[in-house]
């Protein structure tokens, strides 16, 4: 007996869902699992998981922090590269903070929980911890002493033009002090929370400062990678950390230099990219030479 069409064209998109089912949903999967467990590949499909003395702790590919469980930085360790993966180089949510250079005014809520911070603030704040960190200058350009962006909000008259009426800091508040007292003769405020100064006609001004033009902490320091998982710091990041590290476990900061040496990739195929510190394996071989007093 001939099945009607309609029924046929049915039972001929079942059995598709089926063979397509069993071959890209169980047969495709465990064909990888089982590529994954061929050796010299198994390490790498676990994760290129690191281990000391059979203790996991860490991965060559998966940049983690070295903080203590107030999210302070450990002092005798070398600090990685900020993340913006989740809280914090979650591989789960591998992303950048998808901020820009245009991104240079605080959202300051009335509600602090709600109050969000700019790419500026988040670099001059980073630099900020950085240079007390390790005893380096943290200025940057566009950045107030206290670590936020040095950004004003300078209204006018008519508009985009005619006298100055008001100028706002518009990423400071109480009680912090203006990071300059006026502007072209005008006093500068001090932002109040749940204020938009862009959506009142501020004419945002960014103020660059008098910070060295070269600021000594390298951009590495202060920014996170397009993914958030990077497990390597410039040479540059490194070297102003190895007075630190050697004081805290009382080693000669050559031999700290040495380790950073060994622990430093060179350029893929000798000319794509720039060397970088593995930040993993540094702490690791620090642990082994130099254990904390």
């Amino acid at each position: 007996m001939r099945l009607p069409t309609w029924l046929a064209q049915h039972l001929a998109a079942l059995r598709a869902l089926l063979v397509f089912t069993v071959l890209l949903g169980l047969a495709y999967p465990l064909a990888l699992v089982a590529a994954g467990r061929i050796p010299g590949l198994d390490g790498r499909a676990d994760g290129s998981l690191v281990r000391v003395s059979g203790k996991t702790v860490g991965s060559s590919l998966i940049g983690q922090s070295f903080t203590d469980a107030d999210g302070n930085p450990v002092p005798r360790y070398f600090q990685s590269r900020p993340s913006a993966a989740g809280e914090g180089y979650d591989p789960t949510s591998t992303a950048a903070s998808n901020l820009g250079p245009e991104s240079v005014v605080d959202t300051i809520a009335v509600n602090p929980d709600e109050s969000t911070r700019s790419l500026l603030t988040q670099v001059c704040s980073r630099s900020r911890a950085v240079g007390e960190l390790d005893g380096v200058d943290g200025r940057r350009p566009y950045c107030t002493p206290d670590g936020v962006g040095a950004v004003l909000a300078v209204f006018r008259a008519d508009g985009l033009t005619g006298r100055i009426t008001r100028v706002v800091s518009v990423n400071q508040v109480a009680p912090a002090t203006p990071f300059v007292g006026s502007y072209q003769g005008v006093p500068v405020e001090l932002a109040r929370p749940g204020h938009d100064y862009v959506a009142d006609g501020g004419i945002i001004t960014p103020v660059r400062g008098d910070a060295p033009a070269r600021p000594a902490v390298p951009a590495d320091a202060v920014t996170a990678s397009g993914s958030g998982l990077d497990p390597h710091i410039s040479p540059a990041y490194a070297e102003i950390q190895v007075a630190r590290v050697a004081r805290e476990r009382g080693a000669d900061p050559a031999a700290v230099r040495r380790l950073v040496r060994e622990h430093t990739i060179g350029r893929a195929l000798g000319f794509m990219g720039e060397p970088a510190v593995d930040v993993l394996g540094l702490n690791i071989a620090l642990d082994r030479e130099f254990p904390a007093p």
